[in-house]
């Protein structure tokens, strides 16, 4: 049975990426420090260290399990803070996972899963949806420290052998999204809408975003765990090489969003309008068709049945 290490696993999409690891016939140990990871979605079938991933303990834990695999979801994901805190962002994303190649340096761990940000390493492209190729020009502390992870990534597959994918995010959504801890508009949106509050979009609401289920998100995860050795075995030459787009390609804007989250609910009130947030992007949609080719992988969740399924999930939980 192969072991994985789920950092995050107590979190958003690592709990459910846990789930299905297990479900595989996975041993999985969790490393979270429950900044915004929740006890209570913690699979008891999981071995759990309540750990931050700058610990430099963790290299005992590494030597005391034998990982076959590290999929790194923990992070600080929150542009806004990044802006306000990038000394914080650097510390939690790049010496987090500083820490984590270090200790598979020295306990013989050859297989990484890196969580990049294909919302936020691009900047503001000319045109979408955009490539894993397309020139990278972060607006915020956070992409810029997805990329240079990313760079740190091909740096120790080169001197260190270590074998790795990166799968550079969308918007991701679903059920367990924190609407408090981990600004996912759909999340946000539709836990007010629920209360009967009114949401804020801040600007004008055209901005547009590519949103990707959780479900899907996860597959792709369960698809790259058994075929990271393989992917390196090619000759690498870029960053791109080894990373992937999990999106859809389709762009959303914010109003459209609202839209459908009010009739889905039934809310009947417009929106507030807030001032733009610094550091965000206008529009991003990315290209999944590398994820298809390579990897046999594509979304199959369509936004309004993500939409349904979330909806439904955040019902039970205002109960």
């Amino acid at each position: 049975m192969a072991k994985v290490l789920v950092t995050g696993g107590a979190g958003f999409i690592g709990s459910h990426l846990v789930d299905r690891y297990i479900k595989e016939g996975w041993d999985v140990v969790i490393v979270d420090n429950l900044s915004t990871g929740k006890r209570e979605q913690i699979n008891p079938r999981a071995k759990f260290y309540q750990m931050s991933v700058l610990d430099r303990k963790i290299k005992d834990i590494f030597k005391k399990e034998k990982f076959d695999l590290v999929n790194h979801h923990a992070a600080q994901i929150n542009v806004r803070f990044s802006v306000e805190k990038p000394q914080i962002d650097v510390k939690e994303n790049i010496l987090g996972t500083l820490n984590l190649l270090d200790a598979c340096q020295t306990s013989g761990v050859k297989n990484f899963i890196f969580i990049s940000s294909g919302g936020a390493i691009y900047g503001e492209p000319k045109s979408l949806p955009v490539k894993e190729t397309y020139p990278k020009a972060p607006l915020s502390p956070y992409g810029i420290d997805k990329l240079a992870i990313e760079f740190y990534l091909f740096f120790y597959k080169k001197f260190f052998e270590i074998n790795y994918v990166c799968l550079r995010y969308a918007n991701v959504y679903g059920p367990r999204q924190d609407p408090s801890g981990e600004a996912g508009v759909i999340a946000i949106f539709s836990q007010k809408m629920l209360k009967g509050e009114v949401p804020t979009i801040f600007g004008d609401g055209e901005q547009t975003r590519d949103y990707v289920f959780v479900e899907d998100v996860v597959e792709i995860n369960i698809l790259v765990s058994s075929m990271v050795e393989n992917l390196n075995h090619r000759e690498i030459i870029s960053i791109d090489d080894l990373a992937y787009n999990v999106g859809t390609g389709i762009e959303e804007s914010v109003n459209n969003l609202y839209s459908k989250l009010s009739t889905l609910t039934g809310f009947k009130k417009p929106p507030f309008h807030g001032q733009l947030k610094k550091g965000e992007v206008r529009k991003i949609c990315l290209d999944p068709a590398k994820a298809e080719r390579e990897l046999v992988w594509k979304p199959t969740t369509s936004l309004e049945q993500g939409l349904k399924k979330t909806i439904e999930w955040t019902r039970h939980s205002l109960k």
